[in-house]
């Protein structure tokens, strides 16, 4: 996964870079490497990504809860007692 990744997003920077460099030769064909580059990084490279760091982390943690602002407010407690 990490390769397919990596692959992807040098693709896509190759695409990006190859479209500024033909930009005055062939405006049409420039401005779809430049788009199909940055829909690669941004809407393929970077969930896959994002998918493969989050795998087997429970979300629960990461959301605002009841449980996990009581969590934080008894850590905003103890902390400020020792100060």
């Amino acid at each position: 996964m990490k390769y397919i990744i990596t692959l992807i997003l040098l693709a896509s920077l190759a695409s990006i870079i190859y479209g500024f460099n033909i930009n005055e030769e062939n405006k049409a064909l420039s401005d779809k490497c430049i788009g199909f580059g940055t829909v690669g990084i941004f809407l393929v490279a970077m969930p896959l990504f994002l998918i493969k760091v989050s795998k087997g982390k429970k979300m629960k943690d990461y959301m605002l809860t009841e449980e996990n602002i009581k969590k934080m407010q008894d850590k905003e407690k103890k902390t400020s007692d020792n100060q």
